[in-house]
């Protein structure tokens, strides 16, 4: 195929195993790992943990990326889609709260063929940077239950600067949009969500007035989804060589 899948427009070559894209993945899933997790917002950890597949390769280029094994190295294994339903049976049968699909929008039509073959009983998560289509948001359309999204910049300088993608804020914005147009009602059980969207946003050293301006625009355009800030960073990467974002935030920039 000639993939086009995702703002890059690429429309680079992709067999089940060999990619020439951006991402550099072949369609079939490659997966880092199959567990509980604990770390998610509290109303999808919750206490017996979120069932993630975290899925290697991505769309962006974050300067700052905590996973750069799985991101960039493409570290993982390949799977079929029927592997991977196995991993959504696997997961189920541990009693996690949800499944939930960490960047797996390269990977959108194995993942839609995977659902085909095994549709858990447990809610869909999800978990994308948020640079995505929303033409192929709309392919997953009654398929996720949870949309949990990136919206990690309003302004392009700064998506330019430190995710290699200077269109990331036009993208990203209406990737919430059609998120909340498919999830409008935010909806819980035991304190756990079972369907709606969350929008998070990672708090970047000197950024409170980028953190204040996407807050602002979730407020006034997605009234209907949380809002999580997260304030966990630390410098990896190419960010331990940009004096403005090697160090982590102040209490007081979180405050």
């Amino acid at each position: 195929m000639l993939c086009n899948i995702c703002p890059r427009q690429c429309n680079a070559p992709r067999t089940d195993r060999v990619g020439d894209g951006y991402c550099r993945m072949g369609t079939l899933p490659v997966v880092a790992r199959v567990a509980p997790h604990f770390g998610e917002e509290p109303c999808i950890s919750g206490t017996k943990g979120s069932g993630t597949i975290f899925f290697s390769g991505c769309t962006l280029g974050c300067v700052y990326c905590q996973n750069f094994d799985i991101s960039n190295n493409n570290k993982g294994r390949i799977i079929t889609p029927a592997e991977l339903a196995d991993c959504y049976r696997q997961l189920e049968q541990k009693g996690v709260h949800n499944i939930n699909l960490v960047t797996a929008d390269h990977f959108a039509v194995s993942v839609a063929k995977s659902f085909e073959i095994y549709k858990p009983k447990i809610p869909i998560v999800y978990n994308s940077s948020g640079y995505e289509l929303t033409e192929s948001l709309r392919e997953l359309e009654g398929l996720v239950d949870i949309y949990l999204l990136d919206l990690k910049y309003i302004s392009n300088d700064k998506a330019k600067l430190y995710s290699k993608a200077e269109n990331y804020p036009e993208f990203a914005k209406k990737a919430v949009l059609e998120a909340v147009r498919q999830q409008p009602t935010a909806c819980f059980k035991e304190g756990i969500m079972q369907k709606g969207v969350i929008v998070r946003h990672l708090l970047l050293p000197q950024g409170t007035k980028e953190a204040i301006a996407v807050f602002d625009w979730v407020k006034e355009n997605a009234k209907e989804a949380y809002f999580s800030l997260m304030s966990q960073y630390i410098p990896c990467g190419e960010a331990v060589t940009m004096p403005i974002i090697n160090r982590k935030i102040t209490s007081r920039e979180y405050e």
